[in-house]
C-alpha cells in the first residue's frame, strides 16, 4: 500500500510539474518562427519568443534548410511546412517538419511543381498549396496524419501578361484557401489577376470556378491578400502601383472589384513596392507594408461597406519590410525587415489602430514571420 501511494504521489507531482511548466511557458508570451533567405549569414528557420510585454528574444536555429522564404503551420500545430525558394532540377521544393520544442525535425520533401516557390498554405484537411513565382503556377499536395508530404497531386498553370517588365508572363505570388470552404484564390503578379478555383477532394484536383479570373488595374501587380472576418470583403495588396484594392464577394459567389487606395504618404515620390497585408481579427483595421518608404500603412475599415480610410503610417525602423504579422492576441504587430536584418515589435492600439514601438531583435535576412 505504501509503495502504491508513493507511485501515485510521484505521478501527481510529475503531472503538476508538467502543467506548471506549460502554464509558465504560456505566461512567457508567444513563440514564433522566422523564414529567411540563406544567401548570406542565415542557415534556415529560426525560432523566437515575443514576451508578454512585446520584447523579442531569439531562441535559436530550429532547422537548417535552403531559402525557407515562406512558412505555414498545420491546423493542429504539429507540423510546419516551408518552401525552398530555388529552381533546383527545374523545380523548387516544399518540406514538412515535425515541431519538437525548440527544433524542427525534417520529415520529407516534395516538388512544389515549379521554380522559385515563394508562398505556401495549408488547410484544416492538410491540403497544401504552393505558389511558384518563376514557374507561374500553383502546386497542390497533401500532408498525411504523420506529416508526410505527398507527391504533387495537381498543377494549375497560369498564362498571360500585362504591361511592366515584371508582368511579361505569369508570376504566381501567393495562393489562399478561402475561410470555411474549398474555394481557392491564386494571386498572380505577372498576369495581374486573381484566379479562382475549387479544391475537389475526391479527384484531388483544382477545378476552375466561374468566374475564373478578376483583373486588377493594369500595372498594379497583385501580391498578397487578406480576408475580412465577415467573409464578404477581400483586400488585395498591389506590389507595383502601391495600392490596396477592395474585392467584394456577392451572395451569388461573384467577385466585384471596388476602390483602390494608395499605401503611400502624400508627396512621397521615391521608389517603393508593397509586400504584405493583414487585417485585425475584429475587422476594424487593416495594415500594409511599404518597401521604400519603409512603413506600415494603417487603414480603418468601414463596418457597413468595407471601404478603407487611411489613418497614418508607422516607420518599420528598418529597410525592406517584406513580411509582418499580428500576434495571436492582436496586441502586437511584428515586422521583418529583410535588408537590415532585424525584427521590430509594435504595441497596437485596438481603438485607434495606431502602432507604438516596443522592441527589436537581430535576425538574419528575415522574410517571413509565423506564430
Amino acid at each position: 500500500m505504501k509503495i502504491f501511494l508513493a507511485i501515485i504521489s510521484i505521478f501527481v507531482l510529475t503531472s503538476c510539474t508538467t502543467n506548471k511548466e506549460i502554464v509558465m511557458e504560456e505566461n512567457k508570451g508567444y513563440s514564433f518562427y522566422v523564414g529567411t533567405y540563406t544567401n548570406s549569414e542565415s542557415k534556415g528557420i529560426y525560432k523566437y519568443l515575443m514576451q508578454n510585454d512585446g520584447t523579442l528574444k531569439q531562441i535559436g536555429l530550429a532547422a537548417t534548410t535552403e531559402n525557407p522564404s515562406f512558412l505555414a503551420m498545420s491546423s493542429d500545430k504539429k507540423y510546419l511546412v516551408a518552401v525552398s525558394e530555388t529552381n533546383n532540377q527545374d523545380n523548387g521544393t516544399i518540406a514538412s517538419f515535425l515541431v519538437e520544442e525548440d527544433s524542427l525535425k525534417l520529415i520529407n520533401q516534395s516538388s512544389s511543381g515549379g521554380k522559385h516557390p515563394c508562398f505556401v498554405a495549408v488547410n484544416e484537411a492538410g491540403y497544401v498549396l504552393s505558389a511558384n513565382y518563376t514557374g507561374g503556377n500553383i502546386g497542390l499536395l497533401k500532408l498525411d496524419r504523420n506529416g508526410n508530404l505527398s507527391e504533387l497531386l495537381d498543377l494549375q498553370q497560369h498564362s498571360g501578361s500585362d504591361i511592366t517588365k515584371r508582368q511579361k508572363g505569369p508570376h504566381a505570388h501567393s495562393v489562399w484557401f478561402e475561410p470555411n470552404g474549398n474555394n481557392v484564390i491564386a494571386v498572380d503578379l505577372g498576369t495581374n489577376e486573381l484566379i479562382f478555383s475549387q479544391l475537389d477532394t475526391v479527384s484531388q484536383k483544382l477545378v476552375a470556378s466561374n468566374p475564373y479570373k478578376l483583373g486588377m488595374k493594369s500595372g498594379a501587380g497583385p501580391r498578397h491578400l487578406t480576408f475580412h472576418p465577415n467573409g464578404q470583403w477581400i483586400y488585395v495588396i498591389n506590389e507595383l502601383d502601391c495600392t490596396v484594392t477592395q474585392v467584394t464577394k456577392t451572395e451569388t459567389n461573384d467577385y466585384v472589384k471596388g476602390a483602390s487606395l494608395s499605401t503611400l504618404p502624400d508627396g512621397f515620390t521615391e521608389e517603393n513596392t508593397c509586400a504584405d497585408i493583414h487585417i485585425s481579427s475584429d475587422g476594424k483595421f487593416l495594415y500594409a507594408s511599404n518597401r521604400g518608404d519603409n512603413s506600415i500603412a494603417i487603414f480603418s475599415v468601414d463596418s457597413d461597406e468595407g471601404s478603407l480610410n487611411l489613418v497614418g503610417h508607422e516607420s518599420t525602423r528598418g529597410d525592406g519590410p517584406r513580411n509582418f504579422s499580428l500576434s495571436p492576441d492582436d496586441n502586437y504587430l511584428l515586422v521583418a525587415n529583410q535588408h537590415t536584418n532585424n525584427i521590430v515589435s509594435f504595441k497596437r492600439d485596438k481603438v485607434s489602430g495606431l502602432l507604438n514601438y516596443v522592441s527589436e531583435v537581430e535576425a538574419p535576412t528575415p522574410v517571413c514571420i509565423l506564430f
